[in-house]
């Protein structure tokens, strides 16, 4: 445990960012996993909107750092290709 009064500080908001940065990329998680229930159950509507979400989420983890430019196109090409295999 830290002794000086700016490290306290810095354990404290690290803290905070970790919680704010895990429930950032849960709900990067949860959209892309709804994308892929939609389709998988086979709805092309719905597909295309969580997948608009889905995309949508990945940019803004890429700009709160979160993830890597690299792997959020290649989370972004993945979806793109199960969407087309709908049409």
């Amino acid at each position: 445990m830290p002794n000086i009064k700016s490290a306290k500080k810095r354990v404290e908001l690290s803290k905070v960012a970790y919680e704010k940065n895990k429930a950032d990329k849960s709900e990067m998680k949860t959209a892309i996993k709804k994308f892929d229930a939609a389709v998988s159950g086979g709805d092309k509507t719905a597909a295309q909107a969580a997948y608009k979400l889905a995309v949508k989420k990945v940019d803004q983890a890429v700009i709160k750092g979160l993830l890597h430019k690299n792997n959020a196109a290649r989370k972004k090409s993945s979806m793109t290709l199960k969407l087309n295999t709908l049409a």
